[in-house]
C-alpha cells in the first residue's frame, strides 16, 4: 500500500513539473503585457490572450520530448510496478477459487419463486396477482458459509512479527 502512495506522490510531481512551466509563462507573459497596457492605456483583452497562448505553444514545442520522456518513465514504472510487485503480493491477489463467492445468493433466489407463475400465465389471467404464499414468505434459507478470509498485508506482518 506505501508503494502505491508513493507512486501517486510521484505522479502529482510530475503533473506539477510537467505543467509548472507553462503556467509560469504565462503568468511572466500576463504581467508584462498587463504592465504595458497600464502604460499605454489600451485595455483590450485580445492583446493579453494571444502573446499568452503563444508563449505556451512555444513551451510545449521546446519541452515536448522532455515532457514525453517523464511520462513515458512514469507509465514504464507503474506497469513494472503493476505486474511485477502488486501482482507478486499475495494481499492484492484475488484468491484462486473466488468464481465461487461471486453470487452467494444464487440458489436462494431460483429457489424462492419457484412457485410464482410465468409471464405468459399472468398475461392469461389478468385478474390475478402474483404473491408469494405466506410458507413461501416465512420460510428461512441460512446463507452458505464461506471460508475463513486470509489475513491483510498488515496482519500477515503482525502475525509474523515484522
Amino acid at each position: 500500500m506505501e508503494v502505491l502512495i508513493e507512486y501517486l506522490a510521484k505522479g502529482f510531481l510530475l503533473m506539477l513539473s510537467i505543467s509548472m512551466p507553462c503556467v509560469l509563462v504565462a503568468a511572466g507573459i500576463g504581467l508584462v503585457v498587463g504592465i504595458l497596457q497600464a502604460v499605454t492605456q489600451v485595455q483590450e483583452q485580445t492583446i493579453a490572450a494571444a502573446p499568452k497562448i503563444l508563449g505556451v505553444f512555444l513551451v510545449i514545442v521546446a519541452g515536448g520530448i522532455g515532457f514525453i520522456n517523464l511520462l513515458k518513465g512514469f507509465v514504464i514504472d507503474g506497469m513494472s510496478l503493476a505486474f511485477n510487485l502488486v501482482s507478486k503480493n499475495d494481499s492484492y491477489v484475488l484468491p484462486a477459487d473466488y468464481y465461487k463467492y461471486t453470487s452467494p445468493f444464487e440458489k436462494e433466489m431460483s429457489d424462492r419463486f419457484k412457485n410464482q407463475p410465468t409471464i405468459n400465465e399472468i398475461m392469461k389471467n389478468p385478474g390475478k396477482v402474483p404473491f408469494i404464499d405466506n410458507q413461501q414468505k416465512m420460510r428461512y434459507i441460512p446463507s452458505p458459509q464461506t471460508p475463513m478470509p486470509k489475513p491483510d498485508f498488515v496482519e500477515t506482518n503482525k502475525i509474523l512479527g515484522r
